[in-house]
């Protein structure tokens, strides 16, 4: 027997649950999952012309920066140009899943592999974004390291027009019919960090990214 099952024997026998008691309890959970609803909602146009603009409008209004490519193929020259405005180093870390872009045609060094804390730049993707709140989801994989979005200063981040959602609800749902189960990690992020714990003034940069640019492909 495991560690985590004598625990949970313990448990089950300290609540005088029996294992007939805990198939029930499992099977009753399951079903209200399965039943589950949404809750209410804003009233949202779901065009996708409608939800990309609301979702660089709630972008904006977190503080975070927004450009449009219209293939993914002119991602680097809009990095590079982002991060010469920036005055940024030209060097930075990727997921690997995005290794194969040309960021040496556009004067850039980028790794691809997790990132350190000596990494100043971190380039990644997302899962998909929600219009309803401006939010990225990005979900952890051996191509899609979180350390990339999370260690560095700047947050560059890549966003597909087509993965822009109307509501919190569709990401999950998404996420549910292309993944089967969660991965380790799934970061939801809004905006680049922030804190309001001193004297209620907001402090960028607290715990995570000081800057978070998004460059959406339009294709």
């Amino acid at each position: 027997m495991s560690f985590r099952e004598d625990i949970l024997d313990r448990v089950r026998a300290g609540l005088h649950r029996g294992a007939t008691r805990t198939t029930m309890g499992r099977e009753e959970m399951f079903a209200a999952l399965s039943r589950r609803s949404h809750g209410p909602q804003p009233a949202m146009d779901c065009d996708p012309h409608a939800l990309l603009k609301r979702f660089r409008l709630k972008s904006e209004a977190l503080s975070s920066t927004v450009d449009s490519v219209a293939r993914q193929a002119d991602v680097p020259a809009t990095v590079a140009r982002y991060l010469t405005m920036m005055n940024l180093p030209k060097s930075a870390v990727a997921w690997p899943s995005l290794a194969g872009l040309d960021w040496a045609a556009a004067g850039l060094a980028v790794e691809g592999r997790g990132a350190s804390d000596a990494d100043l730049v971190g380039i990644t993707g997302c899962f998909c974004a929600v219009a309803e709140t401006g939010t990225l989801m990005l979900c952890s994989a051996p191509d899609t390291p979180a350390t990339v979005s999370l260690l560095p200063e700047t947050h560059i981040a890549i966003v597909r027009a087509s993965r822009i959602l109307p509501y919190m609800e569709d990401a999950f749902a998404l996420a549910r019919k292309e993944l089967g189960s969660l991965p380790r990690a799934v970061n939801f992020i809004s905006g680049p960090s922030r804190t309001g714990d001193i004297e209620q003034t907001i402090v960028l940069g607290a715990h995570g990214p000081y800057r978070v640019h998004l460059v959406i492909v339009e294709d």
